[in-house]
């Protein structure tokens, strides 16, 4: 299986980054030719007020339906029977009543969704420059671990902040997961000294492969303060070696997923069969 991480730097309207993430995927798809691409973490609608990303959100048809979704939803469907691919597509804006969610969905080639996943862990802290996020205080938190199907692998999903709970890795594992997707929005402070290490040490405790789309560069969040997520999107291998990163800016970078290295690196040290502690 080849896969495509690609790495956006989008603001709050959505059709401009959608324009923006076909240009990008159709390059990917033209080079390289990958059985699935992943978008980042809230590509559709970054940064912005909650009543920005109020009105960029979309109430998603019945999983695996033929029903009509937003604007979204409808591109990464099209894109995967276009394309004939699977399509991760990093996470939207989902809403869900009065409630949003940063939600995960996976297309196969015939634009069927197969993969839901709401971000369980919610971003609150203070950043080492100063800068406060609050995610709770815009969207709810998911309460399901999610795999699902893409051609014969089993694919785990998670999302950003929950890089840093290896507990939620360990349960995909236990699940069945080879490769597991990260959609990141990793802010500037936090990425240069976390994203990689994090990244490689959840692949090298759960003998995954990991594919990690970001966003990178500048963008306005709802009080006008500017920030900057980091970017370089990888691809990692279950023994921590990474084997495919974008630097800065946007682009791609695309990697074989070989299940004979997942195959020898479980054979050779079987963590999971020595584990003692749940």
């Amino acid at each position: 299986m080849r896969v495509s991480v690609i790495q956006m730097c989008s603001g709050s309207q959505v059709e401009k980054n959608i324009e923006q993430a076909r240009g990008l995927v159709d390059a990917a798809v033209t080079a390289d030719r990958p059985d699935i691409v992943a978008l980042p973490e809230v590509w559709s609608s970054l940064g912005g007020s909650r009543a920005d990303k109020l009105a960029a959100s979309e109430v998603l048809p019945p999983a695996g339906s033929n029903e009509p979704g937003g604007l979204a939803y409808e591109f990464l469907r099209s894109v995967a029977r276009e394309k004939r691919i699977h399509v991760h597509g990093g996470s939207i804006v989902e809403r869900d009543g009065e409630r949003l969610f940063n939600t995960t969905l996976v297309f196969d080639p015939a634009g069927t969704e197969i993969g839901r996943y709401r971000k369980i862990h919610l971003f609150d802290i203070v950043t080492p420059d100063g800068q406060g996020y609050r995610e709770s205080a815009t969207f709810g938190s998911g309460a399901e671990i999610v795999t699902c199907k893409v051609g014969g692998t089993e694919v785990g999903l998670a999302i950003c902040y929950d890089v840093r709970f290896p507990e939620l890795f360990l349960a995909l594992r236990r699940q069945g997961a080879e490769l597991i997707f990260l959609p990141a929005a990793f802010t500037l402070q936090t990425g240069k000294d976390h994203w990689e290490t994090l990244i490689r040490a959840r692949a090298i405790e759960t003998q995954c492969w990991f594919a990690a789309p970001a966003m990178w560069g500048r963008h306005v969040d709802g009080s006008g303060e500017t920030r900057f997520t980091y970017g370089h999107s990888l691809v990692c291998d279950p023994w921590g070696m990474v084997t495919a990163k974008v630097s800065d800016g946007t682009g791609w970078a695309t990697a074989r997923i070989d299940p004979a290295v997942t195959a020898r690196v479980r054979r050779d040290m079987p963590v999971l069969e020595h584990r003692k502690l749940v």
